[in-house]
């Protein structure tokens, strides 16, 4: 029997090949196909918590007070406003000082803090820089008396928890009439930092 070269053993091989291809060929088909589709738009919400314009009635904040005695009073007002577009959970207050002394060290015969809100404008009296301040509407209080420097102080009653809304805060410190000699001549420089919590999740 005749033995087949190697070019003739590839030319068998390949025509193998090519024959297997179109008896398989013989068993494609076409398909049914559908698709459909959708797109959604997420867009964030917005947590912002703001005063108002400094150096106005809006915001007194900034207003120094200088040679104050046991008894003395300071009253500042300030709006506390949701800027934001979403509610808020909470708002809270940090108070510091720096420079420091016994005027805000002392917890006890120190400066002593109270916050209130009115419902309406406060009416502010007074020769610069000692304004006061009258509500013709209702009082209520957001911070109760206590030491002036506090951390992450709740702040209850606020109308500006909802967004879009402002509160009319007052705030008052007073030195204590038991205040000693040793609060003569000093001096604290007070900050106050306002922080808001968002609301709680929910389903959207």
């Amino acid at each position: 029997m005749k033995k087949l070269s190697l070019s003739s053993k590839i030319l068998a091989s390949l025509a193998a090949l090519s024959a297997a291809a179109s008896v398989a060929g013989l068993g494609t088909f076409a398909s049914f196909t559908s698709s459909t589709s959708a797109s959604q738009t997420v867009s964030s919400g917005t947590v912002t918590v703001a005063l108002g314009a400094t150096g106005a009635s809006t915001n007194r904040l900034t207003v120094n007070a200088t040679g104050i005695v046991p008894g003395d009073t300071i009253q500042r007002s300030v709006d506390l406003i949701n800027s934001g577009s979403q509610d808020f959970g909470s708002v809270t207050l940090t108070t510091t000082a720096s420079p420091t002394s016994l005027l805000d060290t002392d917890a006890t015969n120190g400066l002593q803090m109270t916050i209130d809100k009115c419902s309406t404008a406060w009416t502010e009296a007074g020769t610069a820089p000692a304004y006061t301040y009258t509500c013709s509407g209702t009082t209520t209080s957001v911070v109760a008396s206590r030491a002036v420097i506090g951390s992450n102080l709740t702040m209850s009653n606020l109308s500006s928890i909802t967004a879009g809304t402002t509160d009319k805060l007052r705030v008052t410190l007073t030195l204590p009439s038991a205040a000693g000699n040793t609060f003569q001549n000093l001096s604290s420089t007070i900050s106050y930092a306002f922080t808001a919590t968002q609301r709680a999740a929910t389903n959207k």
